[in-house]
């Protein structure tokens, strides 16, 4: 039965962070929500990629149209802590077959980024692929898709300048601070979360001239780490609300799923600041900091959604080197797709060579069980080598023909393989 390439997610454009935030999967439950997505009828394989920017699932399916029916529904169900609203039609986009392979190569490419050319999302689809992977919910065309878009990445990082520079999230959220102070030296900086992400923070930071830089995490080595990195100062992370008096930039990059801080909080800190003006900058895979704070005066809240006018500079920058991507893209996109229209017709050309053989096999039988019965060992070899030689040239027309441009034309294709199976009775087979 023939499978197709399915997408059905949500992202940065598409849909406001706090709806994001409704169907993101948490990494604990990400092996469990494998799981249920595995029990669905309609789904044959799938991987699961859920980050600030985009939750989506990448699946095989006899049916798409069914297909999308079911992962919406499945975005849709309460997970973990999580009671999602309803999930409306207009935060959703679909796609299946070339069009799907094309969404995932750009992803994995970063040309779907908010920031275009960062390549932490490399990283996070190789995590997600992994991870599905291991619960045993990818199979031989998810397999494929995912290495081929790994190889889709490395070409389109070494073939072009699209990662030039410093190209990422935290990068932008640099040049956002950079925005809202006229200087850095003076400022006070509290970073929560010592990751990936807020190691390339801190460094960001730095480079930028900040000589005070808070650092807390909620395993407290972690944040000694990085901040003997930076020459920081490291805070137990059941303290750092109270040394949130002496930042003028809070940032959040931490992986918690809750809010970390709450609009009561700060309006006490404001008054313990007598109301000199903080700043925050939430980057968090989910947010770390409640939106509440915004209503307040002397305070500034920025969230993951805000830093794209930001990201719209970067692309502007890149715009050329994004071009000559999107051409590697679609040619490793046609390949790919040669590639599944051949797969679709193996059954088809094993039966025929099937069905040929045992012609062969049945007709050599009769002959040596009859005038050929004294043929030596020697020549029953020989006569073997001889009738698969006429069977291999029989049908090397017919199966080239198959392998060659299996996509080009779908009705022809369709029309070509019927043909085959009428012909030689293959129906069964």
């Amino acid at each position: 039965m023939q499978k197709d390439i399915v997408i059905v997610g949500l992202n940065h454009r598409s849909a406001p962070i706090e709806v994001r935030e409704s169907v993101a999967v948490e990494n604990s439950y990400v092996r469990e929500a494998l799981s249920r997505l595995r029990e669905l009828p309609s789904i044959h394989e799938g991987v699961i990629l859920s980050t600030c920017n985009r939750v989506e699932v990448v699946a095989t399916a006899s049916d798409h149209l069914v297909a999308f029916t079911s992962i919406k529904n499945f975005l849709g169900e309460p997970k973990a802590h999580r009671v999602p609203g309803p999930l409306e039609e207009q935060h959703v986009y679909t796609y299946q077959g070339s069009d799907a392979v094309r969404h995932i190569f750009r992803v994995a490419a970063s040309l779907d980024s908010m920031v275009v050319g960062e390549p932490q999302i490399l990283g996070q689809l190789k995590q997600y692929y992994d991870a599905a992977r291991q619960e045993g919910t990818v199979g031989t065309i998810l397999h494929r898709l995912f290495h081929r878009s790994f190889s889709v990445a490395k070409r389109v990082r070494t073939e072009t300048g699209i990662g030039s520079g410093a190209v990422s999230v935290s990068s932008v959220a640099v040049d956002l601070a950079r925005r809202i102070f006229d200087r850095f030296d003076d400022k006070t900086v509290m970073l929560i979360g010592a990751g990936k992400m807020g190691d390339l923070m801190a460094r960001h930071l730095i480079s930028q001239g900040v000589k005070s830089l808070m650092v807390t995490n909620r395993t407290f080595d972690r944040a000694v780490e990085l901040a003997e990195k930076i020459h920081g100062s490291p805070i137990r992370f059941e303290d750092f609300p109270r040394y949130l008096k002496i930042a003028d930039l809070v940032i959040g990059c931490a992986s918690a799923p809750e809010v970390l801080i709450d609009a009561a909080t700060v309006e006490r800190v404001l008054r313990e600041r007598k109301q000199k003006a903080m700043f925050f900058i939430d980057i968090g895979d989910r947010r770390n900091f409640d939106s509440r704070i915004n209503n307040l005066d002397n305070v500034y809240l920025y969230n993951i959604d805000d830093l794209t006018s930001v990201a719209q500079d970067n692309l502007q920058e890149r715009a050329s080197e994004a071009e000559k991507a999107e051409e590697i893209v679609l040619e490793e996109v046609q390949g790919f797709v040669r590639w599944i229209g051949s797969l679709e017709q193996v059954p088809t050309i094993t039966a025929l060579r099937q069905r040929f053989d045992d012609i062969r096999r049945k007709e050599i039988d009769k002959s040596l069980g009859g005038g050929l019965k004294d043929l030596s060992e020697p020549q029953r070899a020989a006569l073997e080598d001889m009738t698969s030689a006429m069977i291999n040239k029989l049908l090397h027309a017919p199966i080239s023909q198959l392998k060659r441009n299996p996509k080009d034309d779908d009705d022809d294709a369709t029309l070509y393989v019927a043909a085959l199976k009428r012909l030689f009775d293959l129906e069964d087979k």
